[in-house]
């Protein structure tokens, strides 16, 4: 099985967790012990198999210290991902500043994210959003500067688009549904992030 870190990191060969020139990932939903931890436990082994000189943690709004879900634990499981040492954070201002990409799981966190740190708005996307804008534009090109992608992919966006919640682009939250809601959002956050990855770095060469 693949141990992730209570802080999900990608562990790439080669390249130190402080490497200054790695792309830094934060995920980030409410309470930081179902969606984000496996939204990133997800995201991390993907962007290790492309060679991505990546750390990928995931954070949420409300106070620490807290387990995943049991159901996260069963779910992710399933993946070969043991989160159980996961223990849940609260995002910081400066981590939203120092991440190259806030990925949140629905627009209350983006919204969150964005008050927290207005500078993290260009780099600041629910995962579904950035995924659907993604292909819109299209794949990362070979050499291009991944900033310059997200810049590309952020070319347009209104902050009016932070109000309300939106099916489209929102991972729905299954805390206290049904093992089988916990199920779902995991393919969900699986296609997603596998999506992602193809569009970020897939195609794009060495470039972090």
């Amino acid at each position: 099985m693949v141990e992730i870190d209570p802080i999900p990191r990608v562990p790439v060969t080669g390249t130190q967790p402080d490497d200054p020139d790695a792309t830094d990932i934060i995920v980030l939903c409410t309470a930081n012990v179902c969606r984000s931890p496996m939204a990133a436990a997800l995201l991390a082994p993907r962007l290790a198999e492309l060679g991505v000189a990546a750390r990928v943690r995931s954070a949420g709004m409300l106070c620490g210290g807290h387990p995943p879900h049991p159901e996260v634990i069963s779910v992710m499981a399933r993946y070969g991902i043991d989160v159980a040492g996961h223990r849940s954070r609260a995002a910081c201002a400066a981590d939203l500043a120092r991440a190259s990409l806030v990925l949140a799981m629905a627009r209350d966190n983006l919204r969150y994210a964005v008050v927290a740190e207005p500078g993290a708005w260009p780099r600041a996307f629910t995962l579904r959003e950035l995924v659907r804008r993604g292909e819109q534009i299209g794949p990362r090109a070979p050499g291009e500067p991944f900033s310059a992608w997200l810049s590309r992919v952020h070319a347009g966006r209104e902050r009016a688009a932070l109000m309300g919640d939106s099916a489209e682009d929102d991972v729905p939250d299954p805390a206290g549904g049904p093992f089988s809601a916990y199920a779902d959002v995991a393919d969900l956050l699986d296609r997603s992030v596998t999506r992602l990855a193809e569009l970020g770095w897939a195609h794009a060469g060495p470039h972090p």
